[in-house]
């Protein structure tokens, strides 16, 4: 359901064609929520359907151009706005740290040190799109930067909670 909202969103933030769309969704949803590009056009056909968005222009070889109806803004205020709906957050990371104990201690640090490793080379991923955007005035960026902050952020705090993991368990093989 949220692919639907990161669409909708993107396009009234800025009406563009399907195109655009993916292009603005790789720099900046798909890191927070990864989607193909059959994904996002398949969903771009739902969006019109459903009456939220509206092809705004045809242009050369049958571009079409979409914008947001006012049906379509609505629906995506109303969603900004009510977190009820949301699923429950769920770490598939997290709940193999907690069953690690199942493990040798060996592949246990093993796993920890990847854990840590993929989120040391997130955090330079994000950093380096951080320093590679011009960062305009708008709310979208600001927004838009405000949600990359908490990306860098949380991918810090797991770098570091993994190292320390590793070193626990380096610890507790000494006792």
């Amino acid at each position: 359901m949220s692919l639907r909202f990161a669409a909708l969103g993107l396009l009234a933030q800025h009406p563009g064609s399907g195109y655009d769309l993916i292009k603005r969704f790789e720099k900046s949803m798909a890191n927070v929520w990864p989607a193909t590009q059959s994904q996002l056009y398949g969903e771009l056909n739902k969006l019109a359907d459903a009456g939220l968005i509206e092809v705004a222009d045809i242009g050369p070889r049958g571009r079409k151009e979409y914008r947001v109806t006012e049906t379509g803004r609505a629906e995506l205020v109303r969603w900004i706005g009510d977190s009820a709906e949301d699923p429950p957050m769920r770490r598939p990371d997290v709940l193999r740290v907690f069953l690690l104990g199942e493990l040798p201690a060996e592949d246990a640090r093993r796993y920890a040190t990847a854990f840590a490793e993929r989120a040391g080379s997130e955090l330079k991923r994000l950093e380096s799109l951080r320093d590679s955007i011009n960062w305009g005035d708008t709310d979208a960026d600001f927004y838009g930067h405000a949600a990359l902050e908490f990306g860098l952020r949380d991918t810090a705090m797991e770098e570091q909670w993994a190292r320390w993991l590793v070193k626990s368990i380096d610890d507790r093989g000494r006792k």
